[in-house]
């Protein structure tokens, strides 16, 4: 069968278009594919299935992944409008979250809707912490405990995000040593957690290599949802702190990795 043309009658197989077509069906009833399933699947090579992703990618329909495929990526809501989203799943994942946290320790809050509940929580129920963060909102609620040390790292503000970013901020949390950094993500693929913004990603990035251990809070919501800048590898993580247990491959390479899993 030639790869551009249609199935010889009879052949039972699909046609390229054809293939191209329940490739984005199978996407529509699930977050993501893997090369070497789509091949079995539809009975092809795995290069032949790589041809279909790169093609249905550059036509805005899928977005790769190493070894498979995700669905497109979405427009990220405003840090206002995340602030106004589940936020009773959020609120039980900051409790949870603030379980882990010490009197006195030190910490890294990365920017984010669910790390701004979890900050809240730590300035209610801790004392004697010090914190490093991005972001204003997570200062901001930090602020009213009078024996926590609020550390606000310099760079360009993004007034969207309420965060700064750039080469300022990654300079000045290279130079910090904590006990934990708590930060949050856009979505969690077999990849790792990742960010919609890229800057925000790379300040991640910082955050995640400057702490012994390292949390990730989402809810549920962010399963299987592929962002543009995956910020760190699941081993890097320590723990993913979230409403409901994940599934799937998700489940899979979490174990995989040795990162403990905490749903309250």
């Amino acid at each position: 069968m030639s790869d551009n043309g249609a199935s010889p009658a009879g052949s039972g197989k699909l046609s390229k278009a054809g293939r191209q077509e329940r490739i984005v069906a199978e996407l529509r009833a699930g977050p993501t594919l893997r090369v070497s399933e789509l091949a079995t699947t539809l009975g092809v090579s795995t290069e032949t299935i790589r041809r279909d992703l790169d093609e249905l990618e550059a036509r805005g329909l899928i977005n790769r992944t190493y070894g498979g495929a995700v669905r497109p990526f979405g427009p990220e809501p405003t840090i206002r409008e995340r602030h106004q989203m589940l936020v009773s799943e959020r609120e039980i994942i900051a409790a949870a979250a603030a379980r882990t946290i010490s009197h006195g320790d030190v910490l890294i809050i990365g920017g984010g809707a669910t790390t701004t509940h979890v900050a809240r929580r730590l300035a209610a129920e801790k004392r004697d912490l010090k914190v490093f963060t991005d972001s204003f909102a997570v200062a901001t609620v930090l602020a009213p405990n009078p024996t926590v040390e609020v550390f606000l790292c310099p760079g360009r503000y993004n007034g969207q995000e309420g965060c700064v970013s750039g080469a300022e901020t990654i300079d000045y949390i290279g130079k910090i040593y904590a006990n934990h950094a708590i930060l949050g993500a856009t979505g969690l693929t077999e990849d790792g957690p990742n960010d919609a913004d890229i800057d925000a990603a790379a300040t991640y990035r910082a955050m995640a290599l400057r702490a012994t251990d390292v949390t990730v809070v989402a809810d549920h919501t962010k399963f299987d949802r592929a962002a543009i800048s995956v910020y760190c590898r699941w081993p890097v993580i320590s723990r993913l702190v979230t409403d409901q247990r994940p599934e799937g491959a998700l489940r899979l390479i979490l174990e995989r990795a040795g990162v403990e899993v905490i749903v309250p």
